[in-house]
């Protein structure tokens, strides 16, 4: 018996399954892509030696590598070399900076931020404000926020160059030795709570120019029986 194929078409040219579901059901995102790099220059493949006696003509031409003498008795399957290169979304026209968006996961989720900009991962920098609902500088994937129809103006906020990736960038090996050691959690650097105190500070004063505004960054989002979420505007 024959295996079925994961995807067939239900009229031609057109599949089943769409390309995204495609994509998960053979679990694409769980192997590494990696760039293939140039070939380099081609080798001599061929050398010339010389060969002593008077009859042997004095000079030949071997192979510069001498062919294996072993090979393996099965063919070995060799992995299909991948020549796409990831590339970094762009940010979607709904978000803007000052744009007041939904997270949808995390720890965080269901609570409103505000948007500040689009790092070089692609990921966007929010923050709660930190003062109004607990959530501090962080990144979040695009893909899982709801952007809102509601903004503030943070034209008076100047971010530096440090708000980077490297800024939210954690050492992995510290945290295990850590954990393991049973030692204490490190206490967060002042220099982090000031950076968040300065960011919050310009956001909560243009905040506060629109009445009820803080009050709704505060709220949580959550759907209740009977509402869609295709079917409203946020």
């Amino acid at each position: 018996m024959t295996h079925a194929p994961r995807n067939n078409y239900l009229v031609p040219g057109v599949s089943r399954l769409s390309r995204s579901t495609t994509f998960a059901r053979k679990s694409l995102h769980k192997r590494q892509k990696q760039a293939v790099a140039s070939p380099a220059a081609a080798s001599a493949t061929n050398k010339t030696v010389e060969v002593k006696g008077a009859k042997n003509g004095s000079k030949r031409t071997v192979p510069a590598k001498k062919a294996n003498r072993f090979y393996p008795a099965e063919d070995v399957p060799q992995p299909k070399k991948s020549r796409k290169v990831s590339k970094i979304g762009g940010l979607r026209a709904s978000i803007t900076p000052g744009t007041v968006v939904i997270l949808l996961a995390g720890r965080h989720r269901g609570k409103r931020v505000v948007a500040l900009k689009q790092l070089d991962s692609g990921l966007l920098l929010v923050t709660g404000p930190f003062k109004v609902n607990g959530v501090p500088l962080r990144r979040v994937n695009q893909a899982y926020v709801i952007a809102t129809s509601t903004k503030i103006d943070v034209s008076a906020l100047t971010l530096d160059a440090k708000f980077n990736d490297a800024y939210f960038k954690k050492s992995g090996a510290a945290k295990n030795k850590a954990f393991l050691a049973g030692e204490e959690k490190a206490a967060f650097p002042e220099s982090k709570a000031a950076d968040q105190k300065l960011v919050d500070k310009v956001i909560l004063e243009a905040a506060a120019k629109t009445p009820l505004l803080r009050h709704y960054l505060s709220s949580t989002f959550g759907l209740t029986k009977g509402q869609f979420p295709h079917a409203m505007q946020f």
